[in-house]
């Protein structure tokens, strides 16, 4: 089974997510709109990518809701 692109990791005690796309970090999103301008910025079309969607995006630690 294969591993989403994207991970947001668990929130960091110092605040926000560590993002990584294709095994690559991208930054820290302090928000979901952060990870979305990830997903922009990677060419992944937010238009037809939801933060739900599982075969893209991996939570850990929380799902979309989670930052602290």
């Amino acid at each position: 089974m294969s591993h989403p692109p994207v991970v947001v990791h668990p929130p960091s005690p110092d605040g926000g997510r560590q993002v990584t796309i294709g095994g690559e970090p991208v930054g820290r999103a302090y928000s979901t709109v952060d990870v979305l301008e990830f997903l922009r910025r990677a060419g992944l079309a937010t238009d037809v990518v939801t933060l739900d969607d599982r075969e893209v995006i991996e939570w850990r630690g929380g799902d979309h809701e989670v930052w602290s």
